[in-house]
């Protein structure tokens, strides 16, 4: 249990350094403001905090930072080097100083975070896998396959995979539990023991402990045999013979270890990337990246430090840790890893052999995830999808979001756009248009629903990747009509957000209300710079179409013009301003001296282009 602390009243930060003990605990530094900057440990609190005051000290950049700023000073005693190490990661989770090294998990692919920490845990997909003592899956490579463990937990194992509240207030449980994909936590329809069965069960399935899971499950469905219950006892036998054929875990090639994790660095000034392999039966079952900045801890510490970090927030530890740097203080760290696996655990540093060279494999790793995190414009992207974060209340980053507006001029014409922002771009390439293709009128909202079912039908199909967001251009309506879209196309855990022109307010699919953002948030410049794309780019393509039926039926006026003669002209020249720009004989080459001269005579009064189209909300 962490301390409370209680700020020392009428001591100065000289008399605190003049009065140290000599004994074991936990230092605090703290600035002007009471803000923690650096929490610490020490079997002698009076040596190693004296080492920072020290008059003539030198110390690198970072550190002398620190002191600079240090104005207060808190000590907590502890019994044992090991109940300082536990009370110092305590610490730096709680209050995350700036100056102690900190990991923050990579977010570029995907992974299945299974909430253990809630009453009814659920599974659902995250871009980054936290050190919150949830557990993580992953990564998977490429993203349709997480997606596709993500259906079979709901499927096979019946456990929650949406954003509903699983506290048993829904009046009806949604559409999974009709399903006969979930057995109904938000609306209370399951005992916790029943549910918690049923979690345990996917955790084995989603680890690859198909060899536990099926025991477990030849069990359940013989206990349900002979209590007579004959639907569940054909579940199990089904759910037997899908683990079976199936294996959703993605691992890599077999080098002949097992349960071991392997950790390695690469560094870059005060940059640095750590990666992290955990070895499961023989084969390479997750992967795990971190970033670190402002580093400046020699290698020994900085592989100490982020052990520590790592193994506070695990479950599981295995037992053996290799590791690419020796790291300080290595048996105080084997003994407290030990105490929280209950056996022995071994930290080790090979510098031959197929475990070195393994470890030079994992160091690999780590380089290329320095590239992908700390070059180009994929680090400000990163940025900038926290941002949106937070002020959504989303559990994750948005990394990629695709947005939707609809643009017509009462009711003709209507024309639908797709653009894409990913990792801090907007990304041209991948933008869609969409011609309206069973909706008469102006109705936006069933023009909305039918291009954002089409798009995501066909992204389905083809097991292409999802967004981690949807943005439409509009009000709660717009909303509504693509959420109920999504949920027909079984996809209720894709978020959906709006924004409506006039106010500027953000509606989240799932939470109730309007969402305001102050006018200097970062995160609202980034939805309206998406939101403005989309319109652009849906009035631009609303203006061609126009033209061209603008052109179409100007041409078919002219005596001797039919549909076929009009759709090649267009072809050929493009616009109204070709076909105006097109001498007598360029258009005799395509339907004759005769209709050509017709065709010039009659568009002579022709201006230009039609005005301008308005996009309706």
């Amino acid at each position: 249990m962490t301390p409370e602390f209680t700020p020392s009243s009428g001591s100065s930060l000289e008399e605190k350094l003049a009065s140290l003990p000599d004994a074991t605990g936990v230092y605090v530094y703290r600035d002007q403001r009471g803000r923690v900057l650096y929490v610490g440990k020490a079997k002698s609190l009076k040596s190693r905090v004296r080492s920072y005051f020290q008059q003539g000290a030198q110390h690198p950049p970072k550190t002398e930072a620190l002191v600079s700023e240090v104005k207060d000073l808190e000590l907590i005693l502890t019994s044992s080097e090991r109940e300082a190490l536990i009370l110092e990661n305590n610490l730096i989770k709680k209050e995350r100083p700036r100056y102690n090294v900190l990991l923050r998990d990579d977010k570029n692919f995907p992974y299945l975070k299974m909430s253990v920490t809630d009453a009814f845990p659920r599974v659902v997909l995250v871009r980054r896998a936290r050190l919150d003592r949830n557990l993580y899956f992953g990564p998977f490579l490429p993203a349709s396959s997480a997606r596709k463990a993500l259906r079979m937990v709901a499927r096979f194992f019946r456990v929650a995979i949406c954003h509903e509240k699983l506290d048993g207030s829904r009046p009806r449980p949604c559409l999974y539990y009709q399903l006969n994909q979930c057995t109904g936590p938000c609306a209370g329809l399951v005992e916790k023991e029943e549910y918690r069965q049923q979690v345990q069960e996917a955790r084995l399935f989603l680890e690859g402990r198909n060899r536990d899971l099926l025991k477990r499950l030849k069990e359940r469905m013989g206990e349900a045999s002979v209590g007579e219950q004959f639907e569940t006892a054909a579940h199990y036998r089904d759910l037997i013979r899908a683990v079976e054929g199936l294996s959703v875990r993605q691992r890599f090639t077999s080098v002949g270890l097992e349960d071991q994790d392997y950790l390695a660095h690469y560094r870059e000034g005060e940059r640095s990337t750590l990666e992290i392999f955990q070895m499961r039966d023989g084969v390479v079952a997750s992967r795990r990246e971190f970033t670190l900045e402002g580093v400046q801890e020699s290698p020994g510490d900085l592989t100490a430090a982020c052990l520590q970090q790592y193994y506070a927030s695990m479950s599981e530890v295995p037992e053996e840790i290799y590791t690419g740097e020796e790291p300080s203080q290595r048996e105080l760290l084997e003994e407290w890893l030990s105490a929280k696996r209950g056996r022995k655990v071994k930290i080790l540093s090979p510098s031959r052999g197929p475990k070195r060279a393994f470890l030079d494999t994992v160091a690999e790793n780590a380089r290329l995830a320095f590239e992908q995190a700390f070059r180009g414009a994929a680090s400000q992207g990163l940025e900038e999808a926290e941002e949106l974060r937070e002020a959504l209340g989303l559990e994750e980053p948005p990394l990629r979001i695709e947005a939707f507006d609809i643009s017509n001029t009462q009711g003709t014409d209507s024309a639908a756009s797709m653009v894409v922002w990913e990792a801090g771009k907007l990304r041209p390439a991948q933008y869609r248009h969409f011609r309206v293709r069973t909706v008469q009128g102006a109705d936006d909202f069933a023009s909305l629903a039918e291009v954002v079912g089409r798009r995501y039908t066909r992204l389905l199909r083809e097991g292409e990747e999802l967004p981690d967001l949807v943005l439409i251009d509009g009000g709660k309506g717009q909303l509504r009509s693509a959420a109920q879209v999504l949920a027909r196309l079984d996809l209720v855990t894709l978020q959906v957000a709006s924004i409506a022109k006039r106010e500027e307010l953000l509606y989240l699919q799932g939470k109730k209300g309007e969402i305001e953002l102050d006018s200097s948030s970062a995160a609202l410049h980034l939805i309206q710079r998406i939101r403005d794309e989309a319109h652009r780019f849906a009035v631009t393509h609303h203006r061609r179409l126009r033209s061209k039926r603008t052109l179409t039926t100007s041409l078919r006026d002219v005596p001797g013009v039919g549909a076929v003669k009009a759709r090649r002209l267009l072809t050929k020249f493009g616009s109204v301003r070709g076909v105006l720009s097109a001498s007598e004989q360029e258009l005799a080459r395509e339907v004759g001296a005769a209709v050509a001269a017709r065709i010039h005579q009659h568009l002579a009064t022709v201006q230009g282009v039609p005005g301008k189209s308005k996009s309706r909300h």
